[in-house]
């Protein structure tokens, strides 16, 4: 008698919930997926075996309830659950109840999450297997004001004080001289608490215009690990991403070469199993390692149109105990992708625009490829991140990939809401990003420059 289908339980939402499904209905995977009555109606859920309703659209009491997913889980039979990313995808409490309920979590171990998402300990990690990581010690930061100021001297002005269980952003402070070093930490302190619920924090080298540059990672519990190129993600707003591209353009092949091994290496030795990425600052030839996500990025596509590789599919399989079907000698990168996340929001005050989409149209062609949950007549929620779709171009050359991007931009239309296509296409067009390598400071000094040419 043939087996009953392994079933994985997609504890998430909208574009990536319907990768996910996408990526089990390859492997030959049954999928449920469990909504918030925000999403009863969603189009999405269509492509699932079997829905289930969890809670009130409020994220707190339905995609971040623990015992509402895992009852979710009980009810439709799964055997896996998938975090995707954002929400719980890097919650380690959920990771532990998941396994203690007897399901696999597809992804990493709750103690490795702890020990990685803990972006102190996880410099101490790094430290350990000759990763190499921002100027400063691998410790929080003591209450003691003297301390505190001869850390400070000891790394040499400006620094920056981050959250020990930061993210997004937030719980970050730059520091400029010594006058304002404790009433920086001091706020710092209070908005870790605030956002993380905890109020460790420590203090790194302030970098003045490094980039942004990412190595994607793959490992099995068999041992192995693999590294799958690297991406450059530098055009960001307030720390959040907007267009990401792979491979990082101008930096040298062997030295990416070398820090992609040492991040697989470490993934061996803390013993990792799933997808991940391993976050460097880069400037002046060096690479400095800021944290690890410990789960499927949001511009995974643009590593898989340069490989050729599914990441999600193969996320799945390892967590089911497979071995990586992939060699690092095997993995090969070629072309050049770009990423342009849509979101549903005013294009000049960045501010949500919720409603129906009354009329959509998606570029297509050569090298053109839009990962999205909308449709005409969904309606895009208040309650929730106002991405509806990422537009990923591939091309033999970046020229190539950016001239795919012009048209695919060009053609794309959205009505109803707001959208930042006009933002995107803006960028596709601006000469510096255009010419490669700009720092993570780039894209707002050239709004702030936009938006004097607008005023005069």
């Amino acid at each position: 008698m043939t087996a009953a289908p392994q079933t994985v339980l997609v504890a998430n939402r909208g574009e990536i919930a319907l990768r996910i499904i996408r990526a089990c209905r390859y492997l030959g995977l049954r999928v449920v997926c469990a909504h918030s009555e925000a999403d009863r109606d969603a189009p999405y859920l269509k492509a699932a075996d079997e829905t289930i309703c969890i809670g009130p659209a409020a994220a707190a009491k339905s995609y971040l309830n623990i015992p509402a997913l895992l009852a979710a889980a009980r009810t439709l039979g799964a055997d896996m659950i998938h975090p995707g990313y954002g929400f719980l995808s890097e919650s380690a409490e959920f990771a532990e109840a998941v396994a203690a309920a007897g399901l696999t979590f597809i992804g990493p171990s709750a103690d490795v999450m702890r020990m990685m998402g803990d972006k102190v300990s996880a410099k101490r990690a790094m430290v350990a297997h000759g990763v190499p990581c921002v100027p400063g010690p691998d410790a929080t930061l003591p209450e003691d004001p003297a301390v505190i100021a001869a850390i400070a001297e000891d790394i040499g002005y400006p620094v920056i004080m981050k959250a020990a269980g930061g993210g997004g952003g937030r719980g970050m402070r730059v520091v400029t001289n010594p006058s304002e070093l404790i009433e920086a930490a001091m706020l710092t302190r209070q908005e870790a608490g605030r956002f993380f619920g905890q109020s460790d924090i420590y203090m790194e080298k302030y970098l003045a215009r490094p980039r942004h540059v990412e190595i994607q990672i793959l490992a099995d519990s068999h041992g192995n690990a693999i590294w799958l190129g690297d991406r450059d993600c530098s055009m960001q707003r307030r720390h959040q991403k907007v267009v990401e591209e792979a491979p990082a353009p101008g930096i040298d092949r062997g030295l990416i070469a070398e820090i992609g091994a040492r991040c697989a290496a470490s993934c061996r030795e803390i013993g990792y199993v799933g997808a991940g990425t391993f976050e460097f600052l880069y400037e002046d030839g060096q690479f400095f390692f800021i944290e690890m996500n410990t789960r499927v990025q949001v511009e995974h596509p643009v590593t898989e149109m340069v490989t050729g590789l599914d990441i999600v599919a193969m996320q799945i399989d390892v967590a089911r105990g497979a071995a990586l079907a992939v060699t690092q000698d095997q993995v090969r990168t070629t072309g050049h992708a770009i990423e342009c996340r849509i979101n549903a929001e005013d294009p000049s005050s960045f501010v949500s625009s919720a409603g129906t989409i009354t009329g959509l149209r998606l570029p297509g062609g050569p090298g053109v490829r839009v990962d999205t949950h909308a449709v005409a007549g969904m309606t895009v929620s208040p309650f929730y991140d106002s991405m509806i779709a990422k537009v990923i171009t591939f091309g033999q050359t970046r020229d190539e990939a950016l001239a795919r991007a012009r048209s695919a931009l060009a053609e794309m239309q959205v009505e109803g809401v707001l959208t930042n296509i006009p933002l995107h296409r803006q960028i596709m067009a601006e000469p510096e990003f255009c010419a490669g390598g700009v720092s993570i400071h780039h894209m707002e000094s050239w709004l702030k420059t936009r938006e004097g040419d607008n005023a005069a």
